[in-house]
């Protein structure tokens, strides 16, 4: 159902994913699942860096700088402070953010590193990277099922109106169907689609999903050095740019998917970190056996993946941190947009959650699923689910 593109294994994780939503667990699913986020997230974050450095190097022709960030203001506090170019508009902005910089999302996870070009004393920044975070991965890729099983459920419920206007003998524009009809007739089309995953039922239209971004460059490129930035990225030989889309309007700039072809070897020539270690002990595998499972791991895997760059002027770049586009503000509003927010998407969201968090728990086997989606469940539920997994007491029983 889901392809994550800057993994390998994927289709092992889409298979996966599509298993729980079918109610189908497996013991050993917490274990893979340690491999299929953990592992991939390490190797993404070694290819996203030999990538960047490779990038900023052939672009400004300087030594770099490199700061790693965990939270978005220091990516903001820098670009208020690195202003290569001033305009109204940029003046606006920067006022904006420096008078009232607590309402700017300051203190959001943000799991990157931040670029900048010269020495020291005068260096310029020139862009970042980004992991995609677990939370916003398992949110995305719930939006996407969500999405799918609701245009699903729409057909369905045409459908079965089609069939009530050929009992009546007429065409479907003649029929007029009363609002109650209509939320009737999408009722029982969503009961039937969840019918069909209980049953284990394949479901039409139930092709993969891709996400391409969950590693991220974004590039400070001007207008004016946009084609020499593209024959750059152009004459690598380890990747090709396979997507390309201009967006213009309230936020300009360019999205390029690339499609890298990492050396395995340069990826495993270094042992894993010191976290990632203590994650793997948790379950009981040694540090030398951890660095043979992931090298095992990228030999195995893809020989290629997906990443997302984005060229976009310094302007428009303080557009979408701290503008009119600001990052933040689209998360909150695709959170409030969803069209469809009925029992199966709750639990798509709950399961989604679920899957991409057991990895951080200590859970040594995989029992049941807690969340099946023909369920019916409070928020209440999930809560208790997500501090079992983490052995957390609740607050309202302490004997």
């Amino acid at each position: 159902m889901i392809t994550i593109s800057s993994y390998i294994h994927r289709d092992s994780l889409r298979d996966l994913i599509q298993r729980w939503m079918y109610g189908d667990s497996r013991r050993t699913d917490g274990d893979e699942l340690v491999q299929l986020v953990y592992l991939n997230n390490a190797y993404v974050s070694r290819y996203l860096t030999a990538f960047s450095e490779e990038i900023f190097q052939r672009f400004h022709h300087q030594a770099l700088q490199v700061r790693k960030t965990r939270l978005k203001s220091d990516l903001k506090d820098v670009i208020v402070t690195n202003v290569p170019y001033r305009t109204a508009r940029v003046d606006e902005m920067l006022h904006g953010y420096r008078s009232r910089p607590e309402l700017y999302y300051r203190e959001t996870p943000f799991h990157g590193t931040l670029y900048f070009s010269g020495r020291p004393a005068g260096r310029c920044y020139i862009g970042s990277n980004r992991i995609k975070r677990v939370r916003r991965l398992a949110e995305k890729s719930a939006r996407r099922i969500i999405d799918r099983m609701f245009s699903t459920i729409k057909r369905r419920a045409e459908a079965l109106a089609e069939e009530r206007a050929r009992h009546q003998g007429i065409s479907r524009e003649e029929l007029i169907t009363p609002p109650e009809d209509m939320i009737a007739e999408f009722q029982k089309a969503e009961s039937r689609l969840l019918e069909d995953l209980r049953q284990g039922r394949p479901i039409q239209d139930a092709d993969s999903l891709v996400i391409q971004d969950v590693a991220g460059l974004k590039v400070i490129v001007e207008e004016a050095d946009r084609s020499r930035f593209m024959d750059l990225i152009s004459a690598l030989k380890s990747c090709e740019v396979i997507e390309a889309e201009t967006h213009t309007g309230r936020y300009n700039a360019v999205n390029l998917i690339v499609r890298l072809r990492p050396d395995p070897e340069r990826m495993t020539s270094k042992p894993l970190g010191e976290r990632l270690i203590q994650v793997m002990q948790m379950r009981g595998v040694d540090p030398e056996a951890a660095n043979r499972r992931f090298r095992q791991f990228v030999l195995s895997g893809e020989d290629s993946v997906n990443l997302e760059v984005i060229l976009s002027g310094y302007q428009e770049m303080l557009e979408s941190e701290i503008g009119r586009c600001m990052h933040e503000d689209r998360i909150i509003r695709q959170r409030l947009e969803q069209q469809y927010t009925g029992q199966l998407a709750c639990n798509i969201e709950y399961l989604m959650g679920y899957l991409f968090m057991l990895p951080a728990s200590n859970r040594m086997e995989m029992e049941e699923t807690p969340i099946k989606l023909w369920h019916r469940y409070l928020p209440d539920y999930f809560d208790e689910v997500l501090k079992g997994l983490f052995n957390i007491p609740s607050v309202e029983v302490l004997e």
